[in-house]
């Protein structure tokens, strides 16, 4: 066939295809990058793919912080936990509500609804969701914004005029897999996980395309190695001192016969993407049931940290950072990625703020063990970590596994665990600050007693088998949190700020010189980052904080915001009325006192300086 046109432009198109067909020089979601890239967007629920939560904004700086006023606010008319932020496009921003996930697109010149989206979900729902009906997040790309409804309908709406453009399902909630994580798009995927632990449901981490909303990849936390998305030959995991390869059966091997196909691993947490690396990080949640004494062996791929190519689903590394849980400390909290120092090296991090009360840093890259350190000192289920193995060192007084400690297991309660079952950390981020070089951490202090107890696996039914109480740590400061300065390349916590409560609230750090959180009695805080027992701004917002704050500009003026709305696993016995001291898998009698703080509510609180 004989050519035409211009022979120059010929080339330059086959040169543009090349490109974008190579990953890593073109990107496929230009579009988002560029959002994020503007300081004056918060685009995605951690401010970029890094989970960083870090704003280049200083127009509120520590200088000035402690003037700032409310400047509007914005009642959901939802209650129950707001955890997560809205997201701010282009002087538009989309908030989020917990069940039934309402969706709203205000105008932020005039604070008006542009469009709302009310999904119609079977309020059956509701029972099948563990820890309140919270809800962490949008995301955005490419003109669409993606809503994961807690009936695990995976949504494509039109960011202009909020119109359905696709849906998938993505799990049967009627065996409890529900949703209440944020999805994330990275290059032209959606990704999104998977609840239910708590039912014998067995987690994935799932990517979709986000024109069309097919399934592109789909990798299972345990199971056999094809349906994992594990090369047992190519993907790697820590152990002996080295990285070595995880071997055929890597997980079935780890699990009594068929229990792997109720064996949780749950994924409902935040994740992260490396665009150099091309590798998309998440954690696996707790093993089914919560009795130890039932499923023998380390329980592989739950609470384990994934690093899965973005193309593919294919994990290049693993590690397992509580074999064999006995405690429920998932392993889903955020993966942060810094380049930092790692004890005097130059390191492409990933860091770790566990459930299990110890802070990982790791090579991104390829999965090596760097730092394992405990970031609450009170932590006592386990006295450190192996260097060499990866594996915790388990104090058997504490442990609730007859396979641990032949006196202990079912019908045993064990007393006096550190930390309780909602871990150090829970889901609540924790931010990176380049400028000082630390992390700052939302932590519990809070202790429990565990007794375990025989369930049998029942479709659709809860599948726990265990009775929790929850209480503040003894002989300590008598109060139930703490904020954290964390350096990460020595393990070591540099400074300690005391809370009456649990800091449930995912923080944010400002090229200001501030670090703020919000606390469950409600007060939005904000902090020196260099010195954060040094309090620069408090204010009482309607209800308990358990949002995370977030940073805009709009109009050349400097936001911050966090939602209020009391809830959550640490306000679940407050959102769902519950009074029994062992409800709520032992919240309800630890977080007791916090009605006498707060009160259910749900809106958006928004502040600025002053005009001048």
């Amino acid at each position: 066939m004989k050519q035409t046109g211009n022979p120059a432009r010929r080339n330059m198109q086959l040169l543009a295809a090349v490109l974008l067909a190579l990953p890593g020089l073109a990107s496929a979601n230009a579009d988002l990058k560029a959002k994020i890239d503007n300081p004056g967007n918060w685009a995605a629920q951690a401010g970029d793919f890094y989970n960083q939560r870090y704003s280049k904004l200083d127009q509120i700086n520590k200088d000035n912080v402690g003037d700032m006023q409310v400047a509007w606010t914005f009642s959901t008319g939802v209650l129950r936990g707001h955890e997560g932020s809205p997201l701010v496009i282009d002087g538009m921003m989309y908030i989020h509500t917990p069940f039934p996930n309402k969706v709203f697109a205000i105008d932020l010149d005039t604070q008006k609804i542009v469009w709302r989206h009310e999904p119609r979900q079977d309020p059956s729902v509701i029972a099948q969701m563990c820890c309140d009906t919270v809800y962490r997040g949008l995301a955005y790309a490419e003109g669409k914004i993606f809503l994961q409804q807690a009936d695990s309908t995976l949504v494509a709406l039109d960011a202009k005029d909020g119109k359905v453009l696709w849906s998938v399902v993505n799990g049967d909630p009627k065996l409890g897999a529900v949703n209440t994580n944020a999805p994330h798009v990275f290059g032209d995927k959606v990704i999104t996980g998977i609840s239910g632990g708590e039912w014998g449901v067995r987690g994935f981490l799932a990517a979709y395309d986000i024109n069309t909303g097919k399934q592109v990849w789909k990798g299972y936390s345990v199971g056999p190695d094809a349906e994992m998305l594990i090369d047992p030959d190519k993907t790697m995991t820590w152990t002996d001192g080295e990285l070595k390869p995880v071997g055929k059966d890597s997980s079935l091997k780890t699990w009594q016969g068929d229990q792997w196909k109720i064996g949780g691993g749950t994924t409902w947490g935040w994740f992260s993407y490396d665009p150099e690396l091309n590798l998309v990080y998440s954690g696996t949640g707790n093993p089914s049931t919560w009795n130890p004494s039932q499923r023998p062996g380390d329980n592989k791929w739950t609470m384990t940290i994934f690093a899965r190519d973005l193309d593919t689903g294919v994990a290049k590394w693993v590690y397992q950072m509580t074999p064999h849980d006995e405690w429920d400390y998932d392993g889903v909290n955020e993966m942060i990625l810094a380049d930092i120092k790692v004890k005097g090296k130059d390191t492409k991090a990933l860091v770790h703020f566990d459930r299990n009360g110890f802070a990982y840093t790791m090579d991104r890259t390829n999965g090596a063990l760097l730092v394992a350190e405990k970031y609450d000192p009170t932590v006592n289920w386990a006295s450190h970590v192996d260097m060499k193995t990866g594996r915790p060192q388990v104090v058997a007084q504490y442990s609730t596994s007859k396979f641990t400690n032949p006196n202990h297991g079912p019908d045993v309660n064990v007393k006096g665990i550190c930390p309780a079952a909602l871990g150090t950390k829970d889901q609540q981020p924790a931010s990176f600050d380049p400028n000082t070089g630390l992390f700052y951490v939302p932590t519990n202090h809070v202790c429990m007693d565990y007794e375990p107890f025989e369930v049998e696996y029942v479709a659709g039914q809860p599948y726990v088998g265990a009775t929790l109480s929850m209480f503040p740590t003894p002989n300590s400061h008598g109060g139930m949190g703490n904020f954290i300065a964390w350096d990460a390349g020595e393990g070591k916590i540099v400074q300690s700020k005391p809370e009456k409560f649990s800091v449930w609230s995912g923080s944010l750090n400002t090229a200001g010189g501030i670090s703020c959180f919000g606390t469950l009695e409600g007060h939005l805080k904000c902090v020196d980052a260099k010195d954060i027992n040094k309090e620069l701004y408090s204010f009482k917002t309607p209800s308990g904080i358990i949002g995370n704050v977030f940073t805009y500009l709009h109009k050349g003026k400097q936001y911050l915001g966090v939602f209020s709305g009391i809830g959550g696993w640490a306000g679940i016995g407050m959102a769902a009325g519950l009074e029994q001291d062992t409800d709520g898998l032992g919240a309800v009698g630890g977080y007791r006192d916090l009605q006498n703080y707060t009160q259910l509510g749900g809106s958006l609180t928004i502040f600025a300086l002053p005009n001048r």
